[in-house]
């Protein structure tokens, strides 16, 4: 993989983040992926949300569940600073997914939501995942579409053919990399892509086995975003794995 790609931290674009993204405003939380957590883990009662951001996942989780224990973790001091100041009855703090500070076992349940696409040490990250989740309990891993939102995919409109047609190029899949995208005028972010194999065999090998998979069409309100294009209903742009942590005494064939 090449790590010498470099883009501004999370500490310049914290603002951008919590203003175009969080408080209500963006459709594919409000609609899709928060509704999405939230019913995944209805039977939890503590949980650790990683890379919480300013924690509007955190806080809806934590909503009318006076029996929950929530904690969020980010690495970004602005996220944490936000976060805490829109309260909503979580636990704060500052800290890295590649470093949790918690005790072996601690949670029932961890969620990690379009974290790891950010993460350099995939194997770390994962071991720390698992070590703080009880035996039995839940990680639920929302990514980007490792397929179909490859670095360079995106909708191509074909004017040569007869008729003209739109389809989604998939840009290199199997080639782990970094790549800086200038996702808006003036904000640069680090992006790291793996392989979905990649993803699936270090979570098995820390012990965390798939049960479930979602991959969900994009929601209402992004669609009426980009009405041009008729066919960005067929094309998922998020992922969310369902992995139960297996008991010590099993393990999983390689």
């Amino acid at each position: 993989m090449n790590a010498d790609n470099q883009a501004p931290s999370w500490d310049e674009h914290a603002d951008w983040w919590i203003d175009g993204f969080t408080g209500g405003v963006d459709p594919e939380y409000e609609e899709q992926i928060i509704p999405l957590v939230v019913a995944e883990l209805l039977q939890s009662t503590r949980i650790l949300d990683v890379g919480c951001g300013e924690g509007q996942v955190s806080r809806r989780l934590a909503a009318g569940r006076p029996d929950r224990e929530v904690v969020g973790v980010d690495p970004t001091e602005r996220h944490i600073e936000v976060a805490r100041s829109r309260g909503g009855g979580v636990v704060y703090q500052i800290a890295s997914v590649d470093r949790l500070p918690f005790d072996d076992n601690h949670f029932d349940a961890v969620v990690a939501c379009l974290v790891f696409e950010h993460v350099d040490d995939l194997d770390a990250a994962i071991g720390e995942v698992s070590r703080v989740i009880a035996p039995g309990g839940t990680f639920l891993f929302l990514l980007n579409h490792p397929l179909l939102q490859t670095p360079n995919s995106g909708w191509i409109d074909d004017q040569i053919l007869d008729p003209p047609e739109q389809y989604w190029r998939i840009g290199e899949y199997l080639t782990e990399t970094v790549n800086i995208e200038e996702v808006e005028p003036g904000v640069r972010v680090r992006f790291v892509h793996r392989p979905l194999g990649r993803y699936i065999n270090t979570l098995s090998a820390a012990g965390l086995v798939l049960e479930h998979m979602h991959e969900p069409p994009p929601p209402a309100g992004f669609l009426a975003r980009c009405e041009e294009y008729a066919m960005a209903s067929t094309i998922p742009r998020l992922l969310a794995l369902r992995l139960r942590k297996l008991p010590a005494s099993a393990s999983v064939e390689g």
